[in-house]
């Protein structure tokens, strides 16, 4: 087995010296909004990055955007078992890792999945320094073939970037050895992120923002919590998902459906704007047996335009709001309809934690961060 090695801290400037051959294995940089992290880690390394045409999901595709695509090479590979998290490879990536002969070969993905297993087997072959990424911030145990997956790539692996705290407790817990930091997958677009003066007409407005608006996403809660507010507020829901039909029917039932806007699934390139039309964004996530909210993008996409959050103590969303907004308990209605209640008759407070909130993302969470701290990850393999 390794020695054990230590959790490194990158915020450092990253050290010159040749470039670096990096392929990274990522089925989430189908979303355009997350390419700009691409092009930053571009220019200072000689970048391939492989993604699919599109992931499945319940609800349809999600299509590959190619919105920020300049100072790397794309390569648009075909996936098999498209849509499941677990089986999900691509047979022509052996052929390009061979091709490329990368230094290091970054697999975006868990290290309990195949895809991650069949890149980094080509990759050790070739002597590249091996990278894996992980939400996972529940310890959870796998049946083979995916346990015996999981050991082989915690033995193969030079470095773990961990997106969460938690997950470093997960990975040291099941055996890993090696490097590790802990940043998140993806930083804030700031040119694309930005305030925008508030119109004084419009009604208090209360935003959601999911992909999926499946129970864990706790949007129940907003619309229980806001129902008891009184004045002039209205609720905009971003997403799409199996509880649709009840939330919109719990609408109804509590008399407010006509302050309640389903605005659907946005494309990424929306979502800024969608944020700037709100007062308040609340992510209210509820823990279940097997998840917990492992970071909360949005928060810091709200934050970075000066938009005033609140959000449960689920996972992570309290390391990510720091002192930037609110916090309640989680399935606290009465503790929601407070903070909910405070910033609708507090304009300066709204305000107040909007600058504190854009300034935590240019201290922690911009794009360009987050991709100086990946080169630094590769820079750091590179002199070992």
């Amino acid at each position: 087995m390794k020695p054990e090695k230590t959790h490194i801290a990158l915020n450092a400037p990253q050290c010159k010296g040749r470039i670096l051959k990096v392929v990274i294995v990522s089925k989430a940089c189908v979303v355009g909004a997350y390419q700009t992290k691409l092009e930053a880690i571009g220019r200072s390394a000689d970048l391939t990055v492989v993604v699919p045409p599109y992931w499945k999901e319940a609800r349809g595709n999600l299509t590959l955007e190619r919105s920020h695509t300049d100072g790397y090479d794309l390569r648009v590979l075909p996936m098999r078992f498209n849509g499941q998290y677990h089986l999900h490879y691509y047979p022509d990536l052996p052929k390009l890792l061979h091709e490329i002969k990368p230094d290091v070969l970054h697999m975006d993905e868990e290290p309990y999945s195949f895809v991650t297993w069949h890149g980094m087997r080509v990759g050790r072959k070739l002597n590249a320094k091996l990278v894996f990424f992980s939400w996972q911030n529940i310890l959870r145990r796998y049946p083979p073939p995916f346990r015996w997956i999981e050991r082989q790539i915690l033995n193969w692996s030079h470095f773990g970037i961990m997106g969460n705290a938690a997950a470093e407790q997960v990975w040291r817990s099941k055996g890993y050895r090696g490097d590790s930091a802990t940043f998140p997958q993806f930083g804030v677009s700031m040119g694309l992120f930005t305030p925008k003066e508030r119109c004084p007409s419009r009604p208090f407005t209360i935003g959601s923002a999911n992909r999926r608006l499946n129970p864990e996403k706790g949007v129940d809660l907003i619309l229980q919590a806001a129902a008891q507010l009184t004045g002039d507020w209205c609720i905009k829901i971003a997403g799409d998902g199996g509880a649709r039909d009840e939330l919109e029917q719990l609408a109804r039932q509590l008399g407010i459906a006509e302050r309640v806007h389903f605005l659907g699934k946005i494309g990424s390139e929306d979502v800024p704007e969608f944020l700037r039309s709100l007062d308040v964004l609340v992510l209210s996530s509820r823990t279940l047996p097997t998840w917990k909210e492992q970071f909360g993008r949005v928060l810091t996409e709200a934050m970075a335009c000066e938009v005033a959050v609140i959000g449960s103590d689920s996972g992570e969303i309290p390391h990510v709001i720091g002192d930037a907004g609110l916090i309640f308990r989680e399935d606290d209605v009465a503790g929601l309809h407070a903070h909910l209640r405070l910033l609708q008759e507090n304009v300066e407070l709204r305000e107040d934690f909007g600058r504190k909130g854009r300034q935590r993302v240019l201290q922690q969470y911009t794009q360009d961060q987050i991709a100086s701290k990946t080169v630094a990850v590769y820079r750091s393999l590179n002199d070992t």
